[in-house]
């Protein structure tokens, strides 16, 4: 979708005459150049990924990649629900948090009844594993 309207973008340009001083042709190739690399790593996060089956983990009880865990926040009593997602997925109203997050780092291989620590930009969060499932 953007590459057919980049290439109309460059062919417009180009019918505008000298192409050293056409800022549209510039900008238009810089705009390409833009997409083209992002293609690029769109394309190369593809080739190296995989797909996890939480529910055919067997992680003993763990918080592992793909979990959905409950917390209590130790000093609001207050409860949450998050998964642990890769960065692409990584949706904090849609409850799914990037695995290199703070907070996703602290609960790694922990398991329920578990309290973890961990520093959030409004300080020192304190939160009680309730439970872990593989959903």
């Amino acid at each position: 979708m953007v590459r057919p309207r980049i290439i109309a973008a460059i062919a417009e340009a180009r019918a505008h005459g000298d192409l050293k001083e056409n800022a549209e042709y510039h900008a238009a190739r810089e705009q390409q150049s833009f997409a083209e690399g992002r293609i690029a790593e769109i394309e190369g996060k593809l080739s190296n990924s995989q797909v996890i089956d939480v529910t055919q983990l067997d992680a003993d009880g763990k918080v592992v990649f793909g979990a959905t865990v409950e917390l209590e926040d130790l000093k609001t009593e207050n409860v949450v629900s998050y998964q642990i997602v890769g960065e692409d997925e990584a949706d904090i109203k849609a409850g799914r948090i990037s695995i290199s997050s703070p907070i996703a780092r602290a609960l790694i291989g922990k398991e329920e009844e578990d309290v973890i620590s961990f520093t959030a930009p409004g300080g020192v969060k304190e939160y009680e594993i309730l439970s872990v499932d593989y959903k």
